[in-house]
């Protein structure tokens, strides 16, 4: 009889626990992951490839990786920024100023957005043209500080940076995978092989 009621009653707290543990999840708020996690998580989940870097030694390595993966080096990369193109000089990459000539494309961006794990970009990245008139391979440079929590926090700090002269073309990269570009998700958007490089700076 006392083996039963044992029995009975660890089972009985086991079930209590539980429902503790039911009752916890809830009614409590869900921890929030830190938000270079949480980018990080949304962008490979739509489909973007992912380098961190501590140095920009392992920039400049991580991106020769890029190159030799896909077989670029013979094909030609296009700058719209020339400090990342004085930037990337020691890599002695094929550059070409003909956009319509070019495999990829090296740009920076305004902010990496971390709950839905896009890119925020505008006319200092792309000028006035559109995503779909740049080429399908896109290497993008950023740094952790450039990472925040939401579109509405990166359009304030475009807004704080530049307010003398707020840049035009405001708009994010999300889709990365080039085979669901049909898909009625990513429908009116332009989908990107994109590869981050992400520089630790803080």
């Amino acid at each position: 009889m006392s083996l039963f009621r044992k029995l009975f009653s660890s089972k009985s707290q086991k079930e209590k626990e539980e429902l503790e543990s039911e009752k916890r999840g809830r009614y409590m708020p869900h921890e929030e992951l830190p938000i270079d996690e949480s980018f990080t998580i949304n962008f490979k989940n739509n489909g973007g490839k992912f380098l961190y870097c501590d140095s920009l030694d392992e920039v400049y390595d991580n991106l020769n990786n890029i190159i030799l993966e896909n077989n670029w080096e013979d094909h030609s990369v296009f700058f719209y920024d020339n400090n990342l193109k004085d930037k990337f000089k020691a890599s002695q990459l094929k550059v070409n100023d003909n956009l319509s000539d070019c495999t990829y494309f090296i740009t920076t961006c305004e902010n990496l957005i971390a709950n839905d794990g896009s890119l925020l970009v505008c006319s200092n990245q792309l000028a006035e043209k559109k995503l779909n008139e740049f080429p399908n391979n896109v290497v993008v440079f950023a740094t952790t500080s450039q990472i925040v929590s939401n579109i509405g926090e990166g359009l304030r700090e475009i807004k704080n940076k530049n307010s003398r002269n707020i840049p035009t073309n405001i708009t994010t990269i999300k889709h990365f995978k080039l085979q669901v570009e049909k898909d009625f998700l990513s429908y009116g958007s332009s989908t990107k092989n994109l590869y981050l490089l992400l520089l630790e700076d803080l």
